[in-house]
This record gives structure tokens, sequence and C-alpha cells, in this order.
């Protein structure tokens, strides 16, 4: 059945298709644009409606506008090219006819170059291509679908976060089923008019318009609107807003859904309601729908994190008076009589413990228990977060009709033009064409992987970049910032590892900026390059690339400052050096997990506000160019597909970017949260915010999308469950390694008492000189006593971040008892925490259904409904059928009969 489908369609483009697409032109129809009379009776009378949706009748309605430049009217006219558009302009125009579609061309009010071709399919035309593109359409309503509403006391505090139903009415539900034409009564046809909604009806001619070819050279078809938008033959593309977003149509039987997406969604007020999800679904396409729900779920479940996030912040915070350890630190007996070495080789000086006090006391609230806490909590609420997201998944796939959407999805445009080699099919033994051979593929795979590692090598080479400036500075920061005492209010705050912390994220984020940008095109070029056949192989292939990317770019540095800095650094007496050139640079005495936190803020804060200007500064400030520009004056005579145009393209990669930002916040969220309890909490206030600035924007500043059909949010589903199983990873290593936290409790319950300690009870007093190992002075290398130092006065020892043996010792400067301690107690902590959180993920997993018990009766029920009801119409259709037979058969026998009987 599915290979007639095919053959049907095959056949039904190839009666349509001119044999010389680029030479004829349809002697009856003429060229459209010399058939046009740009200036009307019907169009003066017409220009009064600005927000009229249909052609120049006043019945025919506009499902599609294309709009190009008028060759004839340029100020630079080049013949020779201009002639060649505007040939495959009729061509691909003249095809459109042949397509069945409705054309009308009409000036530019405000600019007399521009023409606005408006398309409508007729309803032949539509029937039509609903069957070759598998659409599910009404067959009878249904009362399946009712959604339960909320009960008890809560009742009332639903109905306040809720939209108002008598503003925006719940969609009447229907059992649906695959059009076809043949049975078109079984169909819930009550108006011919309102049977295909305007999303439906701009998706079907998207559809005509991305397969209708305009050209044939050399046996090589050239075909669809984004190649002629692309080359500059059409300026733009796209279906028409129903109405100005901020008041209703004059037209009564327009549904001024935009206007209430804007009123209901989009404006500010409405930020602490819930999202109107079956209105943007049934306005935007299910592609649109799907990334709101998913975002709306998101924002929802980060609720609860964030109130964790705070509890644990709040701990650290209220608790920072009771650290010990920062305590000793800032004590003038304790951190201001000891002298730490010098953690570069030439210009840093000697300094005291205790002009760290300030980082010290940040340092307590974040690196504390409830640390630790959050870590675990969070390691289960990303399981439950993606879990539970499955299961609304799945109540959408339901309830939007998408349930078995993958049999319907048609092969890309772009695909089909390149299928130039014939092979067998081994299923159906017949002949098929490919776009290249499995050498070829092979071939492009291998340059595409091979693109895509050079720039994840470039990525790192920008990341040694940023370390090397680290070494480097830090140095010229030693030696701006060697006031010893503490006393001075600025190196009180900023010390030389702040100050290099500071300055590295923020040009550690330019570069990510600017290596994004260069990315994003290069990631479509490998990707189109690549040739995937469908939409949803392009957008996963293309998710795949630019993800890895992403992942590497904003996220190397982090794993720099929390697994590696201060890791390899040696002893003052023996350092190691990167490069050959560079000293490796060192954490202060508490470790780099504050940093880490730093690093974190800048780039997630600096990210936020990057991403809100373009998305909202940027394209308000064009529309507020554009209307600047325009010569027409008043907008009340400005028609609907001309306010439109003037508005922003989206793009069709618009929405992934929108995923990537969300994906890369949740990386930030889950992977690093163990440094930065306050993540979960700027992530659902940027979320709040994103989510009304992107309904903003999609309503007042952009040109209406294409509606386009998804199952689900695709390949960022598996994107976020690798990201989820890497999360419990990272922060156990944070913890283990980036934290001081192992070390104190390996001190407090081993090290404290004896037989290694001097107390008599578990207490912190003592850690820092305990965690602090000494050197002497004299045993500097020659590459260090060459620069003397001036602030060194009479010392003759120094103390380092390390666990080694003091001076004088059998096993000088080798790790100490206490070292192999804290490795073995760190591993441990690791294996423990690791097994811990992925058993109670997989129990999580394993106990939460994908699909709920209530969903799949329900889409089982439907599916049993609905192949009743199209039984039955069959059958009552064969019983009519044999019934007007059977009185044939009867009046034949009774003629042949009553001469004989007579």
């Amino acid at each position: 059945e599915k290979k007639e489908k095919e053959n049907y369609v095959t056949e039904k483009r190839t009666s349509v298709v001119l044999e010389n697409l680029g030479q004829t032109i349809i002697s009856d129809l003429g060229s459209l644009e010399s058939q046009q009379d740009f200036r009307t009776p019907e169009f003066e009378e017409f220009n009064g409606k600005s927000d009229s949706l249909f052609f120049n009748d006043g019945q025919r309605r506009i499902d599609f506008v294309l709009v190009y430049e008028d060759e004839s009217r340029k100020e630079t006219n080049k013949k020779g090219t201009n002639e060649k558009q505007r040939r495959k302009r009729q061509a691909y125009e003249s095809n459109l006819i042949c397509h069945g579609l409705q054309l009308e061309a009409t000036r530019s009010v405000s600019d007399d170059k521009l023409v606005f071709v408006k398309v409508h399919a007729p309803w032949e035309v539509l029937c039509t291509y609903a069957e070759i593109m598998h659409i599910k359409l009404p067959l009878k309503p249904n009362d399946l679908k009712n959604r339960s509403s909320a009960f008890g006391t809560l009742n009332w505090f639903t109905k306040v976060l809720s939209v108002d139903e008598s503003i925006i009415k719940p969609e009447q539900e229907f059992f649906t089923a695959p059009f076809e034409k043949n049975r078109m009564n079984d169909f819930y046809i009550v108006d011919r008019d309102s049977f295909f909604n305007p999303a439906t009806r701009s998706r079907i001619v998207y559809f005509i318009l991305s397969r209708v070819k305009y050209q044939v050279i050399n046996n090589v078809s050239k075909f669809g609107i984004n190649r002629l938008v692309n080359s500059g033959i059409y300026k733009a593309a796209f279906p028409l807003h129903d109405c100005k977003f901020r008041r209703q149509s004059e037209d009564p039987s327009c549904p001024n859904e935009r206007y209430l997406l804007y009123r209901e969604w989009a404006h500010p007020r409405s930020i602490y309601k819930k999202q109107p999800l079956d209105l943007i679904r049934k306005y935007y396409g299910e592609k649109i729908g799907i990334y709101f729900a998913w975002l709306g779920y998101y924002t929802q479940m980060l609720l609860l994190a964030a109130v964790v996030g705070v509890a644990c912040f709040l701990y650290g915070y209220l608790n920072q008076d009771n650290c010990t350890w920062s305590k000793e630190v800032c004590h003038s007996d304790i951190g201001g009589k000891i002298i730490m070495c010098p953690q570069c080789d030439k210009h840093c000086p000697f300094w005291k413990l205790n002009i760290t006090c300030e980082s010290s006391k940040k340092l307590c609230i974040f690196d504390s228990f409830g640390t630790l806490i959050f870590a675990v909590f969070m390691g289960v609420w990303v399981t439950l977060f993606l879990e539970f997201w499955k299961r609304r998944q799945a109540e959408l796939e339901y309830e939007w009709d998408t349930v078995e959407l993958q049999q319907e999805e048609q092969a890309r445009p772009e695909y089909e033009a390149r299928c130039t080699h014939v092979v067998i099919n081994e299923i159906t033994q017949e002949e098929e064409r490919i776009p290249f051979t499995a050498w070829g593929k092979c071939l492009r795979i291998t340059l595409c992987a091979s693109a895509v590692l050079f720039w994840i090598l470039l990525i790192i080479a920008s990341v040694i970049g940023i370390i090397v400036y680290r070494l480097s500075v830090f140095i010229v920061f030693s030696t701006q910032l060697k006031n010893l005492n503490g006393t001075d209010p600025i190196q009180k705050y900023l010390t030389p590892q702040t100050a290099t912390s500071i300055t590295a994220s923020i040009i550690s984020f330019i570069i990510i900026m600017i290596l994004n940008t260069i990315y994003e095109r290069v990631a479509i070029m490998i990707t189109n390059f690549e040739l995937p056949r469908t939409q949803t192989d392009y957008e996963n292939s293309l998710t795949m690339k630019m993800f890895l990317f992403q992942f590497v770019n904003y996220y190397s540095s982090c794993f720099y400052i929390a697994f590696f800095k201060g890791k390899f650094v040696g002893y003052p007496g023996d350092p190691v050096y990167w490069l050959g050139k560079y000293r490796n640079e060192e954490c202060d005495p508490g470790g780099c997990l504050l940093e880490l936190t730093t690093q974190l803020t800048i780039i997630m804060g600096g990210k936020a506000i990057w991403n809100n200007i373009q998305e909202v500064l940027l394209p308000w400030i064009m529309n507020l160019i554009g209307r600047f520009h325009r010569v027409s004056g008043s907008e009340k005579i400005t028609p609907r597909w001309e306010q439109d145009y003037h508005l922003q393209p989206m793009g069709k990669l618009g929405l992934f970017y929108e995923y990537l930002e969300m994906i890369i916040q949740f990386g930030f969220v889950t992977l690093f949260v163990a440094s930065f309890p306050l993540a979960p909490l700027l992530a659902l206030v940027n979320n709040i915010l994103e989510i009304r600035v992107d309904a903003w924007k999609l309503t007042t500043q952009f040109r209406r999308l294409v509606p386009e059909k998804a199952q689900d949010i695709g390949a960022w589903q598996p994107i976020m469950q690798g990201i989820a199983i890497l999360a419990v990873v990272t922060n156990a290593m944070i913890i283990a390694f980036t934290s001081d936290m192992i070390p104190r409790l390996v001190y407090y319950w081993s090290f404290s008492v004896p037989p290694y300690g001097n107390h008599t009870s578990y207490t912190m007093d003592g850690y820092i000189n305990n965690t602090l190992s000494i050197f002497k002075v004299a045993d500097f290398k020659n590459k260090s006593k060459g620069n003397p130092y001036s602030e060194q006065g009479n010392h003759t020892t120094c103390r380092y971040r390390d666990f080694r043996y003091p001076p004088g010792h059998p096993q000088e400067y080798k790790h100490n008892i206490y070292y192999w301690h804290v490795i073995a107690a760190k591993l441990a902590f690791i294996i423990v925490m690791e097994h811990l959180i992925y058993s109670v993920k997989f129990f999580i997993s394993y106990a939460i259904p994908d699909v709920s018990k209530r969903t799949k009766s329900k889409i089982q029920r439907e599916k049993y409904l609905t192949q009743k009801l199209l039984r039955e119409n069959h059958l009552k259709d064969m019983t009519k059928n044999m019934g007007v037979i059977a009185e044939r058969m009867i009046e034949a026998v009774d003629n042949n009969l009553r001469p004989k009987l007579e």
C-alpha cells in the first residue's frame, strides 16, 4: 500500500511537470507579470482594509505571499542578469499555476519596485496534497480528549494561573485519520473554508512551493522557493499573520489568534500565567508548540531545584561565621604569620596567607556540607525531570495527533534534487534514485568528521591560549599587587588570583562568542554538504555538530579550572612548567572552587545578557529602522502582506538556536552545580523572562513561521540524557578534587586526634597549619635564586598548598601519609556517590514509564474507535452500493421475465 501511494505521488508529479521549464510559458496563461494590472479598481476598493487576508475578490484566502523586486524599475538595471531572473520567476510561477495554485500580484503601497504575489490553494489542490502528505484530519467529534481540570482546594489557585477560557476558548477535539480523497464522505466536513485551518493550508502550499521546478540544466533540476529566495530572485516568502497584535481585526470572520497570543501569552502582565499551548500549536504548528511546552516544563521543574539551591546557599551563608579554617586564615596570629611561597619564578613576592581572608569567607558559603546535599539532590532531580518530561511529551503526542508522525515525513527537496544515481532497491527489487554511492557517502562522512574535528581542535587551541594568558598575566598582577600587610582596600578584595580569574573569564567569554558566531555558519555548510534525507535527519545532524562544538566551547574553561588547575604544580623546589616556559597555576589555599564559581557566573550572566540583546534589541531596532524608511506614511492603508514583509525573518534554524541556548544552560545547571548552588535560581529567572521574550518576539517582531509538525524535541532528548549521566561524574569530582571538603573530613575524623593529631576530641582547629607544607627557602633552584625577593626579610621557610614531608625529613618533599589518606577518601567518595546516584537514577527510570497507563489507554481506544468508525462508514457505503445493485438486478430480471410471462 505504501509503495502504491509512492507510485501515485510520482505519477501525479510527473503529469504536471513541464518538459522544458526554462523555456516554456503556457500560451493561454501568458506571463503573470504582463497580465497583472497593479492599479485595478478592485485594489483601490480593497486598499482601506489593511487586515484583509483575501484576494481582491474577497473570496479566495491568501495562503502564502511571495515578494520580489521588479527588475524594470531598479535604478541599476543589469539586463542580462535581470532577464535570467525574470525568466526563472516566470517559469516558476507558471508551474505553480500548473500545479493548481492561484496567483494574484499587486505592487507595494510604499515602494513601487516591490511586487507581492499572493498565493491561494483551491479545494482540489488542498485535498490532493493532504493525501500525499498524509495529513490527519477530523472524522467526528471526540469526547475522549477532555482535559482533566484541577481539583480540590487548588481550583482557585489554578484558575488564577490558567488562561481565561472565555478569552481563549478550548479547541473542539476530533477523531482523526490520514486524509484520502476517495473517502471524503467519512470526514467531518461542515464547511470547506474551515475544514483546512490556516496553518494546514500554509503547510500544504509551502510543500508545493518547495518542490516546483523552475529550471532544468543538463538533466539536473533546480526547484524550490528556498533556492529562489537565497539567489535573490524572490526577496521573501512567508504566510500571513491573521491580524495586528495590538488590536483585533475589522473582519468579523477573523479569529484574531495573533492578538490573543499577544494579550494572553506575550504581554508582560501575563508573565505569571500558564502558556496557551493549544493556541500556540494551532497558530505556529506543533514544532513551535513542543518547544514552548518543553521550555515551560523545564522552568517549572527548575522551581524546585532553585528552592533547594537557595536553601543550601543560605545554609552556607549563615554558617560562614562558624567556618574554623576561614577564621584561621583571617586570624592575625595564624594567617597573618604564615608566609606563603612565591607562585611564580621571577617577579612574584612572598605573601601572607591572610590576604586571602575575604575569598576564604566567600568560599565558606559554597564549600559547605549543603553543597554535597545539593549535588546529590541535583543528580536525582535531573532524572525526575527527564522521566516526567517523557510522560508529558507522550500526552502532547496524543493531544496533538503526532503519535504516528514519523511515517508521514517526506524527503527534503534538496535531497530529491541530487538523486541522480540509479540503484536496485533490495526490498522492492525496483529501480530507485539516490544522491550518491556508498563510496561517495563514506567520503562525505569522512570530510565532515574531519572538519568538525578541526574546529574542536581550534577551540582547544583557544583554551590553551587562555591558559597561557592566565600564566603570563598572573606575574603582572603579582608585581602590581604585592602589598603584604593586607590593609589596602583594593588588595583586600582583589588578590592576584582573583584579578587573573576575572579578566581571564571575560576574555574567555568574548572568544567563546566569536568562535560561536563563526562555527554556526561552518556547521550549516558541513551539514548541507552531508545532505541528510529528511528534515528531521538534517536537524539531528546539525544538532549533534553544534552541540559538540558548543560543549567544548562553553565548558572547556570550566573543566580546566575544576579538574586541571592546581593539580599538577609540583612544589616550590621543583615546579611543573607549561610548554617548558610557564609555571603552572596554583589554586588558593582553599582550592579552586571559588574561581570556578566566578567563571560560571560570568559565562552564564554574560550569555544571558548577550542573548537578550540579540533576541530583543536587534529585531526591535531593525523593525524600527524599517518603519522610518517607509515612504507610505500612515500604516492604516498598508495591507497585511506589506506589514508582515517589513517584519524580521525568523529563519529555518531560529528554533534550533533557542533549543541550543537552553541546552547549554541546562549543562551549566547540572554539570557544575556543586560549585554554584544559585545556578538553578539564575536559570529560573532567565527562563521566566525567556518564555515571554520569545513569545513577544514571535508575535510582534517576526514574520509568521511556516507551521511544521514535530513529535518530540528530537536529538535534544538524548543530549540531555548524556548530560545527566555526565553530571553525576563531574559533580562528584568537583566535590572530591576541586573543593576542600574531603581533606577537611579526613582531618576531622583522622588527623585531629591521636595517633596523627594532638587534640583530645574531633575538631577543625589546626586544619590550615596541617594542610600547608613547609619549604626551605635555601632549596630554591638557581632559576629562582637568580631573582632575589625584596620582600623576603629574614624568613628561612615558606608554606605551600600540598601534603608533603618537611625539609630534613628522610623523605623530604615526598607525599606524606595525609596525602594518601585524602586520595583514598576522594576515590572512595567518587565511587560511592556515583553508584548511589546511578542506582537511584536507574530505579526512577524503571519505576516511571515513558507513557502513562492512562495516556496509553486513550491512544489505544482512540485508534480502535477510529478504525471502527472507518469500518462502519465503509460497510454503510458497501450496503448502499449493494442495495443499488440489487435494485438494478431486480429491475433487469423483471424486465426480462415480464414479456415471457405475458
